[in-house]
C-alpha cells in the first residue's frame, strides 16, 4: 500500500523560501496524482496545490499562486513543494496526500486518498 513521508519543514521569516518534499513508498507511485494541503491552528485543512501523475496537469490555489510551484520525479517516487515569498499566514501544518487524479480547477480527487503525518512550517515576521 502506498504511504508518504513529508520533509522540509522550518522556520523562514517573511520573505524567505522553503522547500518540502514527500516520498514515497510504493511500486506504483506513477499511478497517482499527488498534492499539498495544509492546516493552520483553528482552521480547517485546505488544498494548496496538487500535480498528475505524469506531471503534465497542476493546481494551484490562489492564496499561493506566484509564489509556490509543485513538481514530482517519478523515478526517485518524490514530490515538491517550493515555496518562496512566505508570508506569516503561510504558517500552518503541510500534508501531503495521493489520490487518482488531479484536476487543474478543483484540485486533487477520486476517493483513494493517502495522507502523511505532515510536516510544520512558520513563517515570523
Amino acid at each position: 500500500q502506498l504511504q508518504v513521508m513529508e520533509s522540509g519543514g522550518g522556520l523562514v521569516q517573511a520573505g524567505g523560501s522553503l522547500r518540502l518534499s514527500c516520498t514515497a513508498s510504493a511500486l506504483i507511485f506513477d499511478d497517482y496524482a499527488m498534492g499539498w494541503f495544509r492546516q493552520a491552528p483553528g482552521k480547517e485543512r485546505e488544498g494548496v496545490s496538487c500535480i498528475s501523475w505524469s506531471g503534465g496537469m497542476t493546481y494551484v490555489a490562489h492564496f499561493v499562486q506566484g509564489r509556490f510551484t509543485i513538481s514530482r520525479e517519478n523515478a526517485t517516487k518524490t514530490l515538491y513543494l517550493q515555496m518562496d515569498s512566505l508570508k506569516p499566514e503561510d504558517t500552518a501544518m503541510y500534508y501531503c496526500a495521493a489520490d487518482r487524479y488531479c484536476d487543474s480547477e478543483t484540485g486533487i480527487g477520486g476517493g483513494k486518498r493517502v495522507w502523511g503525518q505532515g510536516t510544520q512550517v512558520t513563517v515570523s515576521s
